[in-house]
């Protein structure tokens, strides 16, 4: 079987335009940010990014109760829900470069080593 020839020029144009979009993707990346609060309200989280925690807020009331366990239970509930949200938003930044059938839970999108590839194929290291 004959491989077609394929243009040098043509593949770099590919390789710059994929890298173009993968920087597009990495800001909008870097401009998520999602909160939750718990259910009571006495907690609430953001983060950001990737679902980096960026605030943690805890409502004064909490000292009412001593049961630091169900706190820290709350606490991480909290996170783990605006994680959750902040994955919701990159996995619809990303979706058009996605099958159609992917799902959230299959998506996880590190751009920085795909891109450091993209830039060695555009130099022609490999």
């Amino acid at each position: 079987m004959v491989q077609p020839t394929i243009d040098p020029a043509a593949r770099k144009a590919d390789y710059e335009r994929l890298r173009d979009d993968l920087l597009e993707i990495r800001d909008k990346i870097a401009d998520i940010e999602a909160s939750a609060d718990s259910p009571d309200g006495l907690v609430s989280a953001t983060v950001v990014g990737r679902g980096e925690l960026s605030e943690l807020y805890l409502d004064p009331r909490i000292y009412r109760t001593h049961d630091s366990k169900a706190l820290a239970g709350s606490i991480v509930d909290t996170i783990k829900d605006a994680v959750a949200r902040s994955q919701e938003q990159l996995f619809e930044i990303t979706r058009q470069y996605l099958p159609p059938a992917a799902k959230l839970e299959d998506t996880d999108v590190h751009t920085g080593p795909f891109l450091h590839q993209l830039d060695r194929k555009i130099k022609g290291e490999f």
